[in-house]
């Protein structure tokens, strides 16, 4: 075995080692009042950009407001909310390039708002219609842009983690100095291409940011049902790379942390993994009901800690913000939102001959006939299908 990969210190009588013997500090700089620890080393960060965080965090609250209760009334068949992750995603975004390559799971949509996807854009993908980017073959919530560099969202839990090595393999190589930045939560992790992206990485030394958003649950199953380690950031140094624990609520300590991250991968061509420990403040998605699994008083606990209301408590104490200020821009977005939403469920869904338009170079001779086939089903049938009965 290579020496100088491990550690040779011999010692001559059994001593094992558990999870208590890698401490793992958690870094915080922000209090829950909106001032920073005495001893905290605050991030770069501006009247510029710490606007543009707060305003994003504030569309992210209201879209998810005002599309959860869409999927309610049935004018969109999903929904999954980021409420109480915000920080995690939004701090963390803000610190990379704008080229830097997203690969999200699926409660990320405020990484994609910073980097400027409209509301428009937000609304043509949820109603499926004809002006997706997507062309209508996703389920709402499964956004996608080339142009943001924010690949398309995958259902399946982590098959993003060893495609984001394969990105960063790939920035390297092409000798970029970008990163490619993966997000999933701690469920993800139990999934075998988290080991096997993570080793990769660290095998290859690819500057990837591996972004674990620990908010306690994978569904409803609790973390002491997941795992008996010491969380996710213990597993980051079992597979050599650099890491971090943050308070994934403090906006400030997730922005410093990818900060640093960001500028150690590109350094080194090497992985860095965060695990910021935060909580889902709603359910897992529309079809989920945590009165189930957890209770009304953990709830209200973890409501104390909302990260959208301590960085505002920051902003104002910088002067940076007002209360009458912050009240238009709710208001602001929540007649956006809905205005957003009048248009974009009139839009026709795509032709249908679209559905098998770009799956390969030409459309092979089974895609063609199973779209006939499609299509005579439709015609037979047309009331089953309202929108995709004029789309023929």
């Amino acid at each position: 075995m290579s020496k100088a990969t491990l550690n040779t210190d011999t010692v001559h009588r059994v001593g094992f080692l558990d999870k208590a013997s890698l401490h793992i500090p958690i870094l915080r700089i922000l209090q829950a009042d909106g001032t920073t620890y005495e001893t905290a080393v605050l991030p770069v960060i501006d009247e510029t950009l710490a606007t543009k965080i707060y305003d994003t965090c504030v569309f992210t609250r209201v879209l998810d407001e005002r599309m959860l209760g869409a999927q309610r009334q049935g004018r969109i068949s999903f929904y999954m909310t980021c409420t109480g992750e915000e920080a995690a995603i939004v701090g963390s975004v803000a610190a990379l390039d704008q080229e830097d390559v997203i690969l999200a799971q699926y409660r990320e949509h405020a990484a994609l708002r910073y980097r400027g996807f409209t509301t428009e854009q937000f609304m043509n993908q949820m109603f499926s219609n004809e002006k997706d980017l997507g062309k209508g073959r996703q389920m709402p919530i499964h956004y996608g842009s080339a142009a943001l560099h924010y690949q398309t969202i995958s259902s399946p839990l982590a098959t993003q983690i060893p495609q984001a090595t394969g990105v960063g393999y790939s920035l390297k190589m092409q000798g970029k100095r970008k990163v490619a930045v993966c997000y999933f939560g701690e469920g993800a992790a139990s999934e075998g291409d988290f080991h096997a992206g993570l080793n990769m990485a660290a095998v290859l030394k690819c500057p990837v940011i591996f972004f674990c958003r620990n908010n306690g649950y994978a569904i409803s199953t609790p973390t002491e049902e997941q795992f008996a380690g010491n969380g996710i950031a213990s597993r980051g140094v079992g597979y050599g790379m650099h890491t971090i624990r943050v308070d994934g609520n403090d906006m400030l300590a997730v922005l410093a942390a990818t900060q640093q991250a960001r500028a150690y991968a590109i350094e080194h061509n090497a992985p860095v993994l965060i695990e910021a420990m935060t909580y889902r403040l709603g359910a897992h998605s529309s079809s989920d009901d945590p009165s189930g699994y957890r209770s009304k008083d953990e709830e209200a606990k973890w409501q104390q800690h909302d990260p959208v209301k301590r960085f505002k408590l920051w902003l104002i104490n910088k002067g940076w913000l007002a209360e009458a200020d912050d009240v238009k821009l709710h208001e602001k977005y929540r007649e956006e939102v809905l205005a957003a939403v009048k248009v974009a469920e009139k839009i026709p869904v795509p032709m249908l001959d679209e559905i098998i338009e770009d799956v390969y170079d030409k459309p092979t001779p089974v895609l063609r006939k199973q779209l006939a086939e499609l299509k005579e089903h439709i015609k037979k049938y047309p009331q089953a299908y309202p929108k995709s009965a004029g789309r023929l």
